[in-house]
C-alpha cells in the first residue's frame, strides 16, 4: 500500500490557516470548537493531509476575519520541492511561537532605521560571520547593544 502525499495546494492553504491561527493567538482546540470538528482534524487541515472544503474554508475565513483569498496568497508556480523549501523557511520562523512573538515585536517598531538595523543584524548573525557583538559593524549597534 502506497502512502499518498498531500497536494501542495492543500499544504499551502493549511500552512496559511496555521499562520493565521498563530497570529491571532488561537489554539487548535479553540478553532476546532468554532468549526465543530476535533483538534486532530484541525491538525490534519494545517498539515494538508485533509483537504479543506470550500464551505469549511469560508467558515475558517469568517473566524479569522480574513477573505478566503488570504489562504491562497503567496502561491506561485513552484515545484513541490521548491514549495517544501519555502514552507520549511516559514515553519522555522513565523509558524513558531518565537517567530510570532518576534514578528509582533518587530512590526510594532515605528522607527524604520531601527527596523533596518535589526534586519541587518539578523542577516549578519545568520551568515555566522561575527563571533560576538564586538565583531559587528558600528552601523549595526542598535540601542547601545555593544559595550565599548
Amino acid at each position: 500500500m502506497t502512502v499518498k502525499s498531500p497536494n501542495p495546494i492543500d499544504v499551502h492553504v493549511g500552512s496559511r490557516v496555521r499562520m493565521r491561527r498563530f497570529l491571532v493567538g488561537m489554539s487548535q482546540g479553540k478553532l476546532a470548537e468554532q468549526l465543530g470538528v476535533t483538534f486532530q482534524q484541525v491538525q490534519k487541515y494545517e498539515k494538508g493531509t485533509s483537504r479543506i472544503s470550500a464551505s469549511r474554508l469560508q467558515t475558517i475565513a469568517r473566524v479569522f476575519e480574513v477573505p478566503v483569498g488570504f489562504f491562497f496568497e503567496n502561491m506561485t508556480g513552484h515545484s513541490p520541492l521548491e514549495e517544501d523549501v519555502l514552507l520549511d523557511a516559514a515553519g522555522a520562523t513565523l509558524l513558531t511561537r518565537d517567530g510570532v512573538a518576534l514578528n509582533r515585536a518587530f512590526v510594532s517598531i515605528k522607527n524604520s532605521g531601527v527596523r533596518k538595523s535589526i534586519i541587518d543584524l539578523v542577516k549578519a548573525l545568520a551568515d555566522d560571520r561575527p563571533t560576538s557583538l564586538a565583531d559587528l559593524p558600528a552601523e549595526l549597534d542598535i540601542r547601545g547593544l555593544r559595550s565599548n
